[in-house]
């Protein structure tokens, strides 16, 4: 399968995976009003044996089957506590 994959200039970290074949407009209007502006990012083929660096490419590949997309969300916030640097930290 092969997929374009966007940014959102709105919220760091979050893609948009589409099939190559698919226009943005052809997406649900509150995904894309979540999404904000689509900056594509790339172009890649997924299979099974491709390893992704945040989402199991099986569960992409289902998402896009179904759904048409599939939307990676950023990853969670660290713990305040691991931003804080070790020399600021009581002993």
């Amino acid at each position: 399968m092969i997929v374009d994959i966007y940014r959102s200039a709105k919220k760091e970290g979050m893609y948009l995976y589409v099939p190559r074949n698919k226009a943005l407009d052809e997406l649900p209007e509150p995904l894309m009003k979540q999404f904000g502006r689509a900056d594509h990012s790339m172009v890649l083929v997924l299979t099974p044996e491709k390893k992704l660096a945040r989402a199991s490419v099986e569960k992409v590949i289902e998402s896009i089957e179904n759904q048409g997309f599939y939307l990676q969300m950023p990853p969670p916030p660290e713990s305040y506590m691991n931003e804080i640097p070790n020399d600021k930290m009581p002993r």
